[in-house]
């Protein structure tokens, strides 16, 4: 189901098309078939479960997110550094790709559309991207992604621009002004159907959400990485003010399995080239 041309190995190296190339540059996103291993899907849909709670399991109509799961499920964690994946990213963007957050779904999110530029933003402009996977096969009834091509062109809107404040608590007013937004240049959504292991790539401006649960009885597993690129700086728009931007340190998921760090840094991201310097300092690589 992947849009443009199939992606190839050459030389074991992960490689985009032309055709994949355009297509996210004219859409804002697309859908790839890494070839990820279902074992490694399973295994992700499994340990991550315990850390949603039941509170999902005993409201149909709720739902439920484990945020940075890959510090306690290496899975997790395998997934978001996974080479084909760093491999695309690095021809989409040429530039060194930092994976930096994880966030895993059991269920569907029927979230309002939003841009993860009001979230996530890097001067200069534009150097984030998520990668979301279906864990699971995923169609129009279990809560799909909700997205509108093209979205990613339009103006990156901070919530000054929207007449709004800072802060988290004018986050649905700021959904609300999205909504306002997509009447207004008349934008046409679409599903991400996909199959399990499939994935879509979606640019940092690009307006996207969750669509309604018309089966509530039905699971949507699924994970999303959110990955910031080298030479930028990086800072929060929804908590910034005009002259003051609330600045984010750069740091990176780990490229090797957390137990190999000390227990005081078990829970903390590394950069990679720290990794490094710090395994071989114990001895632990050369």
């Amino acid at each position: 189901m992947s849009t443009g041309e199939p992606a190839v190995m050459a030389n074991k190296r992960f490689t985009l098309s032309p055709e994949q190339l355009r297509t996210f540059s004219d859409q804002g996103l697309l859908k790839v078939d890494f070839g990820f291993d279902p074992q490694l899907l399973d295994q992700i849909v499994t340990e991550v479960r315990p850390h949603y709670g039941t509170a999902y399991e005993q409201d149909p109509l709720a739902t439920a997110r484990c945020q940075d799961g890959w510090k306690k499920v290496d899975a997790v964690r395998q997934l978001a550094v996974h080479d084909s994946v760093l491999a695309a990213l690095r021809m989409l963007m040429d530039r060194e790709p930092l994976p930096f957050q994880t966030l895993n779904f059991p269920v569907g999110t029927s979230q309002y559309p939003h841009s993860d530029s009001i979230h996530f933003h890097t001067i200069p402009a534009g150097f984030m991207v998520g990668v979301w996977v279906a864990l699971e096969n995923i169609d129009a009834e279990n809560g799909p992604l909700v997205y509108y091509p093209g979205s990613h062109k339009l103006p990156y809107f901070s919530m000054q621009d929207l007449g709004l404040g800072p802060g988290y608590s004018n986050y649905h007013a700021y959904e609300l002004r999205i909504q306002d937004l997509i009447a207004e240049h008349g934008l046409q959504s679409e599903l991400g159907l996909i199959e399990k292991g499939e994935a879509i790539i979606w640019h940092a401006n690009l307006l996207h959400g969750g669509a309604a649960r018309k089966d509530v009885t039905r699971s949507r597993h699924s994970q999303v990485t959110h990955y910031f690129f080298e030479d930028c700086r990086y800072y929060t728009p929804m908590e910034s003010r005009p002259g003051k931007l609330c600045y984010r340190k750069p740091f990176r998921i780990p490229s090797q399995p957390d137990f190999s760090l000390p227990p005081d840094l078990s829970t903390r991201a590394l950069p990679v080239r720290a990794v490094g310097r710090l395994l071989r300092s114990l001895g632990l690589r050369k």
